[in-house]
């Protein structure tokens, strides 16, 4: 099998507007001035670092913003430009949501079984509804589009378009699996919340992940839904990708993450000969802190020597408890042997850390073969990639600059170049 990690490139209207209720990133930093050049650089060197690593690397692309359609839909008309003029006369609040860049959250983007794990044998990929927050709500339609494109060949892929709304998914971000380390039958857990915890909404509807499960085919024997904890939640773990990560035989998880980990734990380990469990404890690690520093929201790759990597951001490098916790288990003989840090920094502070920035999808040989190549990155189209976000990436956006015509013209003029750089037509995407 084949990990491709799909990226999502950091749009030129990445601003802080504090939209996602239950993301304490997100709320602390709202109202402060963005960088979206720099967080776009920033990603594209995080990308970098992964190739070097031997692993391939894909991409998404930005979402149109301003999203003048989803205006549209709330009632405001005449052109795009006085569209947006009057929705920010009328409520800057719905503005803020049509400039959102959050579709860069790639984790959020679906759910992926590989064809190993299904009924039929193809991949299949379920697009997120989003459903929670008004300003990601909007992204299912353009993110199928891209799906779509990357995941065309029928022979080897089914695309599903996202859930009926009421029903939250919020994606990869509350999926995990699990293979022994002989490679037999994975194991496909799905995490979902219940009601509200410390004020605020679990994401993922447990309906939502046993539909998902359905058409993606999987065996119900080898399905595992477990509860997120209210714990978690409360303390601003709105994705269970804040508090646990999969790869592999590994599980890793803060002790706190999820309702009943001892049933997970005996499922996993009844299912799954070989599987290694790796729990943080919270009296080293707080679960506060495991949310500040987003140490489970990292990447835990396989390397081409069969060893284990944990992509980090640097703020958990940064952190005394997370750190020497981190510097113990390496030297254990365990199965994570690695520590790499990246930074994100203007991605953290918005409230999404390396495994935010991707999304997974395992593939054969010849699935890999019948992905569309312009979604696959080589360093020459990352050098391109990297041109056009110089030359028309906005440096700064502050609050007030969400209603600056100039700014919703250059935003749009950015993407467009970018898609032309690597090879989109302005209909297709």
């Amino acid at each position: 099998m084949i990990e491709v990690n799909f990226d999502g490139i950091v749009g030129p209207t990445h601003n802080y507007a504090g939209l996602s209720l239950g993301n304490r990133a997100s709320s602390a930093n709202a109202g402060a001035v963005s960088a979206p050049r720099l967080a776009a650089l920033q990603g594209i060197t995080k990308m970098r670092r992964m190739m070097a690593m031997g692993l391939p690397q894909g991409i998404f692309l930005p979402h149109r913003r301003p999203n003048v359609g989803w205006l549209r839909t709330l009632g405001f008309d005449g052109s795009d430009s006085e569209v947006l003029a009057s929705a920010w006369r009328a409520d800057r609040a719905l503005v803020a949501n049509a400039m959102s860049a959050s579709a860069m959250w790639t984790a959020n983007a679906g759910t992926v079984s590989p064809a190993s794990d299904t009924r039929d044998g193809v991949c299949h990929i379920s697009v997120a509804n989003l459903s929670t927050m008004p300003h990601r709500a909007s992204e299912a339609a353009q993110t199928e589009r891209q799906l779509r494109l990357a995941f065309s060949d029928p022979r080897y892929f089914h695309v599903h378009a996202a859930l009926p709304s009421p029903f939250g998914d919020e994606g990869a971000a509350n999926f995990m699996r699990i293979v022994p380390p002989d490679h037999g039958g994975a194991v496909e857990i799905f995490v979902y919340g219940e009601g509200q915890a410390g004020g605020f909404p679990s994401r993922q509807h447990r309906t939502a992940s046993e539909a998902v499960a359905r058409r993606h085919g999987l065996d119900p024997l080898r399905t595992v839904m477990v509860r997120q904890s209210e714990a978690a939640i409360a303390a601003g773990a709105f994705h269970n990708d804040v508090v646990a990560v999969a790869n592999g035989h590994v599980l890793f998880a803060h002790a706190q993450a999820f309702a009943a980990p001892g049933d997970l734990y005996a499922k996993i380990e009844a299912l799954i000969p070989g599987a290694t469990i790796i729990e943080v404890p919270a009296a080293r690690v707080s679960l506060d802190t495991a949310i500040r520093t987003y140490l489970f929201n990292s990447q835990l790759v396989t390397m081409p020597d069969g060893g284990m990597t944990l992509v980090l951001p640097a703020e958990a490098r940064d952190n005394v408890d997370v750190w020497g916790w981190l510097s113990e288990l390496i030297t254990t003989g365990g199965p994570i042997t690695r520590l790499e840090i990246v930074d994100v920094r203007e991605s953290m502070r918005n409230g999404g850390g390396p495994a935010c920035l991707r999304l997974r999808v395992q593939v054969d040989a010849d699935a890999f073969a019948a992905i569309d190549r312009r979604f696959l990155l080589d360093e020459a189209i990352c050098d391109r990639i990297e041109t056009v976000i110089a030359a028309e990436w906005p440096e700064q956006i502050a609050p007030d600059d969400l209603g600056d015509p100039h700014l919703w013209e250059q935003c749009t003029r950015a993407r467009a170049e970018l898609t032309a750089a690597l090879g989109f037509s302005r209909d297709e995407i």
